[in-house]
């Protein structure tokens, strides 16, 4: 979890999330806005070569499929510590429910599920953000100064773990796998500020939101919600948060905000994917029959990953989606030096997203685990 890096996980959250999160969804938003909706990896194929479109089909495959699984898992965790007895203390029985979903909001039309139901993800969002935040101000709690000196429990090192642990509120490559969606459904341009830029603004409000509340909530700091996430992990930390601060009815509520995050993105991940061989194969997608050959075989390869141990897949997902990240924010440096203008606002955070992808890869163990002396010079 990335607070537990302690008041530098603001820093990151902010500066990232505006100079580098909102450039990185606006510009891959609005480029598949001007080429008509297509998929990212088509898009960086137009601007960084043939070689490059094939590897972000690939890549972003990858990616999509570990955001499918980790969102699955994580979710299917939380509704079974909701409290519920029965079968709805399950994992297993959330699993199959929200796989069940995915499948839905994969195969069918965007207007019958996705958009159906989201106004209700967004209102749950809406109330654990300001419900969490509004009770840590009510209560006092002693929120980390930046000034205070705080190092990682485990001893991790901030560079460049940090950047890498905490993605969805600062810069996330997944974002860019969404925009195609999103730009079919824009009716002008003029709405891409707000769609883009704006959600991501939002989303980095709310990534510190719950940097402050975990950093703040347990008793001994950063000690105490690293005894939390040893005994149940993100889950526990999310529920004790939620119910300690807003008790048990507005605990629920928050609790299911939380829970909307991550099944946002794993729905429309697992769609994303078979666009993206549609787009590839140049399959049409009007037909149900051509939806279900592509969307199965992904979900049998969703399912088959479940069985994989999740801090695994978590790794993996952490630095593919940084990397991919990466190759969006260098594609859209390109449009700019094809457009003759400024490349400086996406090349700057590209540059910076690139030493830290790299000397990840050195030094994490399932890079190839060298030591920092020699992670660093590289």
């Amino acid at each position: 979890m990335g607070a537990l890096y302690g008041p530098a996980a603001f820093l990151w959250i902010a500066f990232g999330c505006v100079l580098g999160g909102a450039v990185h969804d606006y510009f891959s938003g609005m480029l598949s806005v001007r080429h008509n909706g297509q998929s990212i990896p088509e898009i960086v194929g137009h601007y960084l070569g043939e070689g490059s479109r094939k590897v972000m089909r690939g890549f972003s495959v990858i990616l999509l499929l570990l955001v499918g699984v980790v969102f699955m898992m994580g979710p299917a965790e939380l509704l079974a510590n909701l409290g519920m007895k029965g079968i709805f203390a399950n994992t297993s029985f959330w699993l199959a429910v929200i796989l069940a979903y995915y499948f839905m909001a994969t195969v069918l039309p965007v207007d019958k599920v996705i958009a159906k139901i989201y106004p209700l993800f967004g209102l749950t969002l809406l109330i654990m953000a300001v419900g969490v935040g509004g009770m840590m101000l009510v209560k006092g709690l002693p929120i980390p100064e930046i000034t205070d000196p705080h190092s990682h429990p485990k001893g991790l090192p901030i560079w460049p773990m940090l950047f890498v642990t905490i993605a969805c509120g600062a810069i996330s490559g997944f974002h860019a796998t969404q925009s195609p969606m999103m730009s079919r459904c824009l009716p002008t341009e003029s709405y891409g500020r707000r769609v883009f830029f704006g959600a991501m603004i939002a989303e980095g409000v709310v990534a510190l939101i719950w940097a402050a509340a975990a950093m703040s909530f347990f008793p001994n700091g950063l000690e105490g919600l690293n005894e939390v996430l040893s005994k149940g992990g993100a889950g526990l930390v999310v529920n004790e948060v939620s119910v300690g601060l807003m008790g048990t009815v507005g605990g629920m509520m928050a609790i299911l905000g939380v829970i909307a995050c991550p099944i946002t993105s794993g729905d429309t991940a697992f769609r994303s994917v078979r666009l993206i061989f549609a787009d590839a194969m140049s399959i049409s997608q009007t037909s149900t029959k051509n939806r279900l050959m592509l969307a199965v075989p992904v979900f049998a390869v969703g399912f088959a990953l479940t069985f994989i141990d999740f801090n695994i897949i978590w790794r993996y997902f952490a630095f593919s989606n940084q990397a991919l990240a990466t190759i969006v924010l260098w594609a859209s440096a390109m449009y700019m030096v094809h457009q003759s203008k400024s490349h400086w606002l996406a090349s700057l955070p590209a540059t910076f997203m690139t030493a830290v992808c790299t000397t990840y890869i050195l030094m994490a163990p399932e890079g190839l685990s060298l030591s920092a002396a020699i992670s660093y010079p590289v």
